[in-house]
């Protein structure tokens, strides 16, 4: 069945697919989505620290800081088996996004204990930077370093009731600004609501919220590069996931398939069915190879042949996922339909990490822009 191919002289990446692989058969996936859904939750803390005890959260962070310092190849590896694994918890979010805006930031005390906490899994560290339509839109921030507030609202806020410091994108009278604010801030509230995938997302809302002295992590120019850098390695991530969701949701659908029987014979037999799997099958392994080139250019020239290699790879893996998954539970039939059904949870997953950091559609538009662009 599809999924990514690397060389792997050290067999690291065989390690990380082999603890996914184990971690879930202790922690289901779509039982575990369905516990946190069936609460309200947005994180399972508890799964959040076996997931950091693992070694995931800080996989692309430095050693010097609880990190693996790995490469995204591994966090491509990692991300796939998550998707397959039917993993829920905001990863992408909250360990890869808030990890790579602050790996590369100025060397500082609160950048290292943020990083820290990510690594070890102490801290939930989520951003706060997109505004109603999901571009970039800073807070105002007003005043003068260090007695600085916030006014303003974000939305697509992952994690918003667990997190316990929010990295924020604000625009000062000099430039733009990432600071960390802690949850339980004055002036801060949170408004939240349900995903298609039983995750939450919140709007946070700043009404003259202080920042504290020694939490402005980077400031001016800097700030537009660490925010393109964290966007770009998180997309990589997500296609990786998606891949996964797809490669995943076509073995179940195969194996649905051996097992069905009408008119006496199993409806994998049926020369019909046979031709929708096979074109499920190449959306699926269309989508790895894209992971695959992707991580490679990025580790290679990176550049611009990387930042187009990565919009292509999200976009491919996008419509692989959700295009196998709503095939998947037309051939389950009507028990596809149902919620005792994990092909349903495939579908819905892979429908909001689509959506996740730009739809197919705005993603190709974005990769004619930059390819014009030279």
């Amino acid at each position: 069945m599809p999924k990514t191919m690397f060389d792997d002289e050290d067999g690291t990446l065989a390690m990380l697919r082999d603890s996914v692989g184990g971690f879930a058969e202790a922690h289901p996936g779509a039982k575990a989505l369905r516990a946190r859904r069936k609460a309200g939750g947005d994180l399972d803390r508890g799964l959040w620290s076996a997931m950091a005890e693992a070694g995931w959260l800080g996989l692309m962070l430095p050693a010097n800081l609880g990190g693996a310092d790995l490469s995204i190849r591994e966090q491509a590896v990692l991300s796939e088996a998550l998707g397959r694994a039917l993993l829920t918890e905001p990863v992408a979010q909250l360990a890869i996004f808030s990890g790579a805006l602050l790996r590369d930031a100025p060397a500082g005390e609160e950048r290292d204990r943020l990083l820290r906490g990510i690594a070890d899994g102490s801290l939930l560290v989520t951003a706060a930077w997109q505004g109603a339509g999901g571009k970039a839109a800073p807070v105002k921030a007003s005043g003068a370093h260090p007695a600085l507030t916030l006014t303003g609202t974000c939305h697509f806020v992952a994690a918003p009731v667990s997190a316990t410091d929010v990295l924020v994108l604000a625009e000062g009278d000099r430039g733009r600004l990432l600071v960390s604010v802690p949850a339980g801030a004055g002036g801060l509230s949170v408004t939240t609501r349900p995903t298609l995938d039983g995750a939450v997302l919140g709007a946070v809302a700043f009404a003259g919220t202080p920042v504290e002295s020694g939490r402005v992590i980077a400031a001016g120019a800097e700030v537009d590069g660490l925010l393109a850098s964290a966007i770009e390695v998180t997309r990589l991530a997500l296609a990786a996931e998606l891949a996964g969701v797809a490669s995943r949701a076509l073995e179940i659908t195969v194996d649905y398939t051996k097992q069905r029987v009408q008119f006496g014979k199993p409806i994998a037999s049926f020369q019909a069915i046979q031709h929708r799997l096979v074109d499920m099958w190449g959306d699926a392994e269309f989508a790895c190879c894209a992971v695959v080139n992707a991580v490679e250019r990025t580790l290679g020239a990176g550049g611009r042949d990387g930042r187009l290699a990565t919009l292509a790879a999200k976009a491919r893996a996008g419509d692989a996922a959700v295009g196998i998954t709503r095939r998947a539970i037309h051939l389950h039939g009507a028990m596809g339909f149902t919620d005792e059904c994990d092909i349903g949870l495939y579908m819905k997953r892979a429908v909001n990490l689509n959506a996740t950091l730009g739809q197919p559609e705005e993603l190709r538009l974005a990769f004619v822009d930059l390819e014009r662009s030279a």
